[in-house]
Parts: structure tokens; C-alpha cells; sequence
């Protein structure tokens, strides 16, 4: 298969000659021999590269979560900062933009609505479409396929940069179909193309595709990480660590005050489809519980097809609030520059999970849509298949 970057490599450029390009690119950007966009594009004498722009992690993919990203320079080129220290500083100013024939984008998406790069690219097609500069994405395929779609829709007033627009947890969409999605749907309006992969099927995961995994931020090391991120994420929303500052985020998670395997028993219990949970001892080096024992659960996916990570993360933290409610929180602390709505309500898309989660007493209860919700989740199911790319063979 072809990445939307190979599709380009091997035209040259042609359809840019002449242009003065802007990239919003990081550590994946790379074509399928692992050159990056930068040093591609230098060696383009037919078009001009006249900046970068960095999004959340920077440009090298060094920076941990939200912590600001400076503006800088690199072979002779600006690099503009699409993260700082608040909301205003997401999107592209327009002076960054003066003298550019398009904007490029291509980062490494991991399929989950939280992951903040689908919304520097939203951002960025808004500011591209103001200053009249042409926004083209350069596609790649979606590590966890484009077939399953699960979770809950982003209910108004929740709206945040981990969930910009009313997308499921797992989306099931490559970056180019969302950014049709959001430029026709949720009216964005740029001048948009979207450079599409070559023999990708949705039905593949990314272990099928050959290509190499390269991590588009610290705490996304594997293909294994970014599949149970649909729902472990919510444990960023928590006082649990989430297994940052370890080698394995999210396929990792407990606290110092966890009975790991007490917690373990409960879960395997439940026989979630596709999954062993097994109590492991870790110790973060930085983030949560740093630099102290924690006991917990290490997620092994058994069988892919029928794992459910959404419905996994659910399981994981109502599990571990029933069995230590003396412990067990919500975090507090101001999340994603938004101060008073709680970091867990912002990823749920709603404070319906964690009230359910105080009061349920079946899984089946926190996972059962109203019938509003069910209505919505159709409507978007509608929605999104008139902008998908691939069918699920190549």
C-alpha cells in the first residue's frame, strides 16, 4: 500500500510546483522509507517550503502533554507553535499564513476523538480558509481500521480540544475523511484536498498494512497502545495513574492503594470480549504516583476483532471506583485549558458516564444508550459514511 505522502513522493509534487508551501507535520510525518517531510520537501527545488508548524509534543514529538510548545526556527525555516499555553494560541495567527499557496497536513492519527491532532488540523483548515491559503491533508490509514465505530457522541457544552465536535471514542475515519467531515458537516468551508492512501482497506489493522509504527507522541509508543486508547484514556480524567512515565501507557494502569489482584478478579469476571486483564506492580518515573510502587492491571488484548476498548475503559474505572471508593477520584485540576468542567466529563463527552458511575450497578447500565443518544449515534452513522474514502478491501 501507498501512504497519501508516497502517492505525492512519486508524482514529485507536481500538483505544488511553483507553490509556497506551510506543513503541519511532527515525528510520524515520515514517507514509507522513513524520510520525513521536511528534508523531502528542501529537496524539492520546484516549490518552496516556507514553514513549519508544530502541533501539540512539537515538532520532534519531545514535549510531554500539555506542556507548551515555543516558537523556533530550523534550517532557516519558522516554526510556529499550534499548542501553547491557551486556547487562542490552537490555531494558526494569520501572519503565519501571509504568503502561502497551501498548508499541509499530515500527522499520524491513532482513531481515537481525543487525540489532539485531528483538532490542530480543524483549526488549522479554519484559519487556512480565512486567508484564503489551500489546506490539503495527506492521508494515512487509521491504526485501529475504519470499520468499528464505538462510544458516545460529545454532547454540547462539552466541547474541548480533546473533543472538538460530536465524533464517537472511536471514530473508525482516517484524518482525511474527518477533515471532509468537518469541512462540509460542521462547516468549515476551506478550499480542501485530501491526498488519499493507495490499497488501504478499512477492514485492516495496522499489523496488515507492513508499515512501520512510528510513535506520533511520547506516550503512544505501539499499534497495541493507540487500540486500547478508545478507553483508557478516560484514565487521564481520574486520580489512577494511566501508566505515564512508564513504557507502556494506557496498557497499564493502577495506583499505589490498588489491590491489583483483587481488581484483576473483577474484571476478568466480567468477561469482556477479547480481553485478559493481569495484576502487575509499576512505578512511574514522572506524571501520577511518581517515583512510588503502584499495583494495578496490564491489559492484554487476546483477540482483536471482538475487543471492545471503549467498553473496556468503562469496565476499568467503574470497577476500580466500586472497589476502592475511599481512594478512587475525579481529577480537578484544570484539563485541556478548559477550568470548570472535570477532565473526565470533557473525554466522556458528557457528565452522564460519571454520574452513572456512582450509581450503577451493572456495566450494562453505564453502556445502554437513551434514546436521544441512540438517535444521535444514528444520525452520525448516517453522517459519516458520505465522506468515507476506502471501502474495506483494497
Amino acid at each position: 500500500m501507498k501512504l497519501g505522502m508516497d502517492v505525492l513522493v512519486e508524482e514529485n509534487f507536481r500538483r505544488f510546483w511553483g507553490m509556497r508551501v506551510g506543513a503541519i507535520v511532527n515525528a510520524s510525518s515520515v514517507d514509507s522509507h522513513f524520510r520525513h517531510w521536511v528534508d523531502i520537501l528542501l529537496e524539492t527545488p520546484q516549490l518552496s517550503l516556507c514553514a513549519l508548524f508544530a502541533p501539540e509534543h512539537g515538532l520532534g514529538g519531545a514535549a510531554a502533554y500539555m506542556v507548551p510548545v515555543e516558537d523556533t526556527q530550523s534550517a532557516q525555516l519558522p516554526i510556529y507553535s499550534l499548542y501553547g499555553d491557551n486556547v487562542a494560541s490552537l490555531k494558526p495567527k494569520p501572519e503565519s499564513l501571509e504568503g502561502l499557496d497551501v498548508l499541509l497536513f499530515d500527522i499520524q492519527d491513532i482513531g481515537s476523538r481525543y487525540y489532539t491532532y485531528i483538532y490542530t488540523m480543524a483549526l488549522a483548515m479554519q484559519a487556512a480558509g480565512e486567508a484564503g491559503v489551500k489546506f490539503c491533508v495527506v492521508d494515512r490509514p487509521n491504526p485501529l481500521g475504519g470499520l468499528a465505530v464505538q462510544g458516545n457522541l460529545v454532547q454540547p457544552g462539552f466541547n474541548s480540544f480533546v473533543g472538538m465536535y460530536p465524533l464517537p471514542n472511536r471514530h473508525g475515519m482516517t484524518a482525511g475523511e474527518l477533515a471532509l467531515l468537518f469541512n462540509h458537516a460542521f462547516g468549515i468551508g476551506c478550499q480542501l484536498e485530501v491526498v488519499a492512501c493507495e490499497g488501504w482497506g478499512r477492514g485492516q489493522r495496522w499489523r496488515e498494512t507492513g508499515l512501520a509504527f512510528i510513535p506520533p507522541s511520547p506516550n503512544m509508543p505501539n499499534p497495541e497502545t493507540a487500540l486500547v486508547y478508545p478507553g483508557m484514556c478516560l484514565c487521564e480524567g481520574t486520580n489512577l495513574s494511566e501508566g505515564r512515565g512508564t513504557a507502556l501507557p494506557f496498557l497499564q494502569w493502577g495506583a499505589p492503594w490498588v489491590d491489583g489482584k483483587r481488581l484483576a478478579g473483577e474484571l476478568n469476571a466480567q468477561k469482556l470480549p477479547g480481553v485478559v486483564f493481569r495484576p502487575i506492580h509499576f512505578s512511574p518515573g514522572f506524571d501520577k504516583h511518581a517515583g512510588r510502587v503502584c499495583e494495578g492491571i496490564f491489559i492484554h488484548v487476546t483477540d482483536e476483532e471482538v475487543f471492545l476498548p471503549w467498553e473496556t475503559g468503562v469496565a476499568c474505572f467503574w470497577t476500580a471506583q466500586k472497589c476502592f471508593p475511599e481512594h478512587f477520584a475525579f481529577r480537578t485540576e484544570p484539563y485541556e485549558f478548559v477550568e470548570d468542567i472535570l477532565a473526565f466529563d470533557l473525554l466522556a463527552g458528557s457528565a452522564r458516564l460519571r454520574e452513572g458511575m456512582q450509581t450503577a450497578r451493572r456495566l450494562e447500565d453505564l453502556l445502554h444508550k437513551t434514546p436521544e443518544e441512540q438517535k444521535e449515534w444514528e444520525d452520525f452513522m448516517s453522517l459519516r459514511q458520505r465522506y468515507l474514502l476506502y471501502t474495506e478491501k483494497n
